[in-house]
């Protein structure tokens, strides 16, 4: 059986590669890890934290703005000949990394496929890491690169790939959408109903709530969008910002987010939240992100009340 280990780096295409490095450092607080030709790398992961030494967490490219890609690493490296077979065993496309491919990525080894809704996938053997420290753009917290939400065509069709094939376990839905967790954060993956693949949103976790808040105060300063928040995401725990960078692409700054320890799994149950209400947020946040809800009903019955 499959088994991944942890979503690795988002890689997306950008026509303005310098906007967008500026964007990562001075907005989000990446560091710059480095820039090769075409790509720039950025690095989130505190070594201090986690015990994570990812080479990047990011990588923009000088390409399509609809160009995104994800990178999970195997728990095996092994597993990659198995992972090949099992793919294409669905149907899927399997391309074997180049040397030239596998050093842009910082891997020893990597099959690209996609899954049913053409989510272009990268699935890492030995990934390399870094021995030198998270130095973050700007003060914000950052700990660790934590999740995606992945648009899907089909969320009950990927769900079942996601979860036969690549050993996903679901935790939890909301609506349509499926939160994936592939280790013990309660989500690594969240399948978002859409008529068009790609990446809904990026994750990083930060140190406390004070950080969520500085940050958002902070970036209404900056001019920068706000798309959702602050709240709190009952089925997570965590609370959260979501803000809009280059592209369209949108971050999200959250801090508490549950955990399903192994003690856990066997008698874990996913739970089925609605639309309704304050179920995406119990503070009554609305947004407008594409693949979540616009407006807590309830917060919408007290406006027209009021």
């Amino acid at each position: 059986m499959i088994h991944l280990h942890d979503i690795r780096y988002v890689r997306l295409g950008t026509r303005d590669l310098d906007a967008a490095t500026r964007f990562a450092t001075e907005v989000v607080g990446l560091q710059l890890a480095a820039r090769e030709g075409d790509t720039v790398y950025f690095r989130s992961d505190r070594a201090a934290v986690r015990g994570d030494t990812r080479d990047h967490t990011l990588a923009y490219f000088d390409g399509d703005p609809t160009e995104h890609v994800i990178g999970l690493e195997l728990r095996d490296p092994d597993d990659l000949e198995a992972l090949g077979a099992a793919l294409e065993a669905e149907g899927r496309p399997v391309h074997r990394g180049t040397k030239a491919e596998c050093d842009a990525r910082r891997t020893r080894d990597f099959i690209a496929s996609t899954d049913p809704s053409g989510n272009r996938i990268e699935f890492l053997a030995r990934p390399y890491n870094s021995g030198v420290r998270f130095h973050p753009g700007r003060d914000i917290g950052i700990e660790n690169f934590s999740h995606i939400g992945l648009f899907s065509t089909d969320p009950k069709r990927d769900t079942a790939f996601w979860t036969r094939v690549l050993n996903a376990r679901v935790s939890d839905w909301l609506g349509d959408a499926t939160f994936l967790r592939i280790n013990t954060v309660h989500h690594s993956v969240v399948l978002m109903p859409s008529s068009r693949p790609g990446i809904q949103h990026i994750n990083h976790q930060v140190e406390d709530v004070d950080d969520v808040m500085r940050s958002y105060y902070w970036l209404r300063q900056q001019g920068v969008k706000i798309v959702y928040g602050p709240g709190r995401h009952p089925i997570s725990t965590a609370m959260m910002v979501y803000f809009e960078g280059p592209d369209g692409m949108v971050f999200e700054y959250s801090v508490g987010v549950k955990h399903i320890l192994p003690d856990q799994e066997a008698s874990y149950r996913p739970r089925q939240f609605t639309l309704d209400g304050y179920n995406a947020d119990m503070w009554g946040s609305f947004h407008e992100t594409e693949g979540l809800p616009r407006e807590p009903a309830a917060a919408r019955r007290m406006r027209l009340v009021v």
